[in-house]
């Protein structure tokens, strides 16, 4: 005589309304989780092409240095291996970096309305955009910054940095230009939810140009004029575009 097993149907994933706070915490672990794998990965690939990475690093501080003698000063034994750690980490973070929003949106989309869900995608991707945008933006004006900062009086000093000064002043401006370039999505987000609206941002134009030009006085530590407009400028332009963004989806909720 044989016997049969009940057939039992395989549980379906409970939707959104039906999670506990548990299953959301569930949910974010396996995301972190995955985040974190994607990060490791990444740090992994930039350990192992070290060299290229380092030489592309270093390429700015080369350009400042006579007959490209741009080798960093290690005062500690552990500099060498801590920079090695510093660059995987960030380096591992930035090719990560669409896993991680990946995650994010899996995890919060399910949460969203449909049209919410239509208008955070091309959020994350002008984010990403634009972040890049800044980050080699800097980067090719970092030759500029550390010639300008080490000759600020002319003769006088000559350049010899540590892994950890350089990668800190590296870190800083690339970042400094890639949030700064955030400036038209955060405004965007803002009309979005009403702080601010459209004709708010029209009537403060020339407040909004002397904020800029401030705001790129700081990022940029070379100060000239040159450098202000091509920082300035791009942010200006964005302004204006989230400007438009803003009208026209305030139209289409009126509508």
């Amino acid at each position: 005589m044989k016997l049969r097993v009940p057939f039992r149907k395989t549980e379906e994933k409970p939707g959104p309304d039906d999670m506990t706070i548990v299953d959301h915490l569930r949910e974010l672990r396996t995301r972190i989780i995955r985040s974190v794998i994607a990060v490791a990965i990444g740090a992994t690939i930039i350990m192992v092409f070290n060299d290229r990475v380092f030489d592309f690093l270093l390429e700015p501080y080369c350009d400042i240095r006579p007959e490209n003698d741009c080798l960093l000063l290690a005062t500690d034994p552990l500099d060498p291996f801590n920079a090695l750690l510093t660059v995987s980490l960030y380096g591992g973070l930035i090719l990560a970096l669409p896993i991680v929003l990946y995650q994010i949106g899996k995890f919060i989309l399910p949460g969203l309305y449909p049209n919410e869900r239509k208008m955070l995608i091309p959020f994350f991707a002008a984010s990403v955009v634009l972040l890049a945008l800044g980050m080699v933006l800097a980067y090719l004006f970092m030759p500029r910054a550390l010639d300008v900062l080490i000759n600020i009086v002319p003769g006088r000093f000559e350049a010899f940095f540590s892994p950890k000064q350089y990668l800190s002043f590296f870190v800083k401006m690339v970042f400094a230009f890639g949030v700064a370039f955030e400036l038209p999505v955060v405004l965007t987000f803002l009309q979005m939810v009403g702080v601010v609206k459209p004709e708010t941002l029209r009537r403060n134009r020339r407040f909004a140009f002397v904020g800029i030009v401030i705001l790129s006085a700081v990022v940029t530590p070379t100060g000239d004029p040159f450098t202000l407009l091509v920082i300035g400028l791009p942010m200006y332009l964005l302004y204006e575009v989230s400007i438009i963004i803003g009208s026209r989806l305030r139209r289409r909720r009126t509508e």
